[in-house]
């Protein structure tokens, strides 16, 4: 047999979410495309996982959905919750919070064409909430499941992909256990056999001795890099002065008998940085995210626990060196997840992103896999680049804020606030956001565009009413025409939420149906 009709050896090293997703989403994608793909996932289960909380995009249910997944069982095995959205507490000032909801209200309304954003921009100019059409809002609020029962049938209330929150370390194991064909080694990757010609790694060398024959591999190591950075040398581009958080204090919060859960994640700003609460079906997960140049760890511990009433026991107090790899790619290893970028987890940016880049990476590339291409590896490498400095300046705008209660949020206005930030928010002062204001060169998959811009800008009062009233007022038709959609989609927001289940009922519900393992 001729070696190009023999399968490419892919090795994933690296368990956990990226690299179980990985294996499983690239098997899946040759298996479509007719690739042959032989794929072996290395880990060693001496490596210790933090079980912090995490929350995804509404990506991860369509990854769900593509690997035949069954959500029911994926929830009760994973002990994982719903997430409609972001509710953003204390950013704006002390008392004030937001919600950004992650569903499409423009995919329910008929389309005008060339109106731009023309649903916020009427909410705006009206003075009310960009979420109110937003049937994601409505749920969030009412902590409701994404079901309702009609005449004894569970059926779907909307026709979005919610997203969820999940403790990493159980999903890693699921996507474990769900594995077919793919072959697993337990074991660390101790260094690596290259080609003196090319460059490129052939042979991975393991901790017991063994070696293992490869032809591309995926990095999935985490914050040791070993094969992208240790081997291939790529280096670290820093966020250091656009991201002001340098430091995450994870702990977990025990749930109240009988206590509601929500749908969504909070982001509570604080002194010295803020603090996540993501539910799952047992605890919820939090952690302080803060800078170390405001708040020593104990100083952090104590401000968290005077903000609870109570004491915390933090799990770890992880060092945050935000930022991305110069190129993802070199040679035959292409680094995802934490190996590849690190942001501080605001917008659940992470997850998002190695999914966007696999599906990414499967639709230009997987067919040619195992023949060079340093032209289409360089486009490769820049379109991931500016999907990782887009989440930078998406998260830096979160930081523009009228606190100024402590010395954190004093240098965040004067030394953390982007020029680019600024001069966009100079720009919007005279316009409405439009899409022509947001790139996408991800071949169209999901990214930070107009819908998740938004409900941010509303929420921290960064958009001007008077230029939305403006905007309505020169077209008096579609002026009509949006009051009268956005009435609508706010009643059948509120409507489905009032028919929709519990969402701690539904899950317990689930769990109490799933055999045991």
């Amino acid at each position: 047999m001729d070696r190009a009709e023999e399968p490419v050896r892919l090795v994933v090293v690296g368990g956990g979410t990226a690299g179980w997703l990985s294996a499983h989403l690239l098997q899946a994608e040759a298996r479509r495309s007719g690739r042959a793909l032989d794929v072996t996932l290395v880990e060693s289960s001496k490596v210790p996982t933090v079980g912090v909380g995490e929350g995804t995009t509404s990506v991860f249910g369509g990854v769900l959905q593509a690997l035949g997944f069954d959500e029911a069982e994926f929830l009760a095995r994973t002990d994982a919750t719903i997430k409609y959205g972001i509710r953003h507490r204390d950013w704006r000032r002390l008392g004030h919070h937001y919600d950004g909801p992650i569903d499409d209200a423009y995919a329910l309304a008929d389309k005008v064409p060339g109106a731009g954003c023309w649903i916020d921009t009427f909410c705006v100019a009206a003075g009310r909430s960009v979420a109110d059409p937003h049937v994601f809002a409505a749920l969030m609020a009412g902590s409701k499941a994404p079901v309702a029962e009609i005449r004894g049938r569970r059926v779907p209330v909307s026709r979005f992909h919610h997203a969820y929150h999940f403790d990493q370390a159980r999903v890693g194991a699921y996507l474990r256990d769900k594995a077919v064909g793919i072959a697993q080694i337990d074991a660390l990757v101790e260094g690596a056999e290259r080609d003196p010609a090319t460059g490129d790694i052939v042979r991975l060398k393991l901790d017991a001795g063994q070696s293992l024959a490869c032809d591309f591999v995926i990095d999935c190591t985490g914050f040791r890099r070993s094969l992208i950075s240790g081997v291939m040398g790529a280096h670290w581009v820093g966020y250091g002065d656009a991201l002001p958080v340098n430091r995450a204090m994870p702990f977990w919060l025990e749930l109240d008998e009988g206590q509601e859960l929500p749908t969504f994640t909070q982001a509570w700003a604080q002194k010295s940085g803020w603090m996540w609460h993501i539910p799952t079906q047992g605890r919820i997960g939090c952690g302080y995210v803060y800078s170390d140049r405001h708040a020593s760890p104990d100083q952090a511990r104590a401000e968290i626990e005077a903000t609870l009433g109570h004491a915390i026991e933090p799990r770890a107090d992880i060092p945050i060196n935000a930022g991305r790899l110069s190129e993802v790619w070199r040679g035959n290893v292409l680094a995802l997840g934490l190996s590849s970028s690190f942001l501080e987890p605001l917008e659940a940016t992470s997850i998002h992103g190695t999914v966007v880049a696999l599906l990414l990476f499967a639709k230009r590339h997987l067919g040619d896999l195992g023949r060079p291409d340093p032209a289409a590896r360089a486009r490769f490498n820049a379109a991931i680049a500016g999907q990782v400095d887009d989440f930078r300046d998406f998260i830096n705008l979160h930081y523009v804020s009228e606190r100024d209660d402590s010395p954190f949020w004093r240098d965040v206005a004067t030394d953390i606030i982007r020029p680019e930030t600024r001069e966009r928010l100079r720009l919007w002062q005279a316009r409405m956001p439009g899409p022509e204001d947001f790139s996408n060169d991800l071949d169209g998959l999901p990214h930070v565009e107009a819908l998740l811009h938004y409900p941010v800008l509303d929420g921290l009062g960064l958009l001007n009413r008077d230029v939305a009233k403006s905007a309505m007022a020169a077209n008096p038709k579609l002026r009509a025409f949006a009051r009268d959609t956005v009435d609508h989609l706010t009643r059948e927001a509120r409507g489905v939420a009032a028919r929709a289940l519990s969402h701690r009922a539904w899950l317990g519900s689930l769990t109490a149906m799933e055999p045991c393992k």
